[in-house]
């Protein structure tokens, strides 16, 4: 069985130190338990072994896939996540307090300008 060997963000619980865990059956060793999961077929089964490399503790699961429900991205809500996220990057790369205000105060003043959601559906027409 081939299997990925990753660090893994837990302690051990045995003794604190750090432990890894193992992907398999017929995984490349730089896949990760989400990637193995994203990728599995349904009714198939993943094992998945934790083990501290320190005093040898380790726990081994098998999951099964039982069912895989897919859903198409909603374009706009895609889009939308992706902008938050590059303003969100813009704002936290701004020192000045200043330069903070003065962007919030300007978001305000924008929003202010739309029109609500629920004016623009009062018009129309069912």
């Amino acid at each position: 069985m081939t299997v990925a060997r990753i660090p893994w963000d837990m302690d051990c619980p045995a003794c604190g130190g750090p432990v890894t865990l193992e992907v398999g059956p017929d995984r490349p060793p730089s896949t990760s338990l989400s990637d193995a999961v994203l990728d599995a077929a349904e009714d198939e089964r993943l094992d998945v072994v934790r083990t501290c490399w320190d005093c040898g503790w380790q726990e081994e699961r098998q999951l099964r896939v039982e069912a895989i429900d897919t859903t198409a991205g909603d374009a706009d809500a895609i889009e939308r996540a992706r902008l938050l996220e590059a303003v969100t990057e813009e704002l936290e790369a701004i020192e000045a307090l200043g330069t903070l205000e003065d962007t919030l105060a300007e978001v305000r003043r924008q929003r202010r300008l739309e029109p609500a959601v629920e004016d623009t559906n009062e018009n129309a027409t069912e």
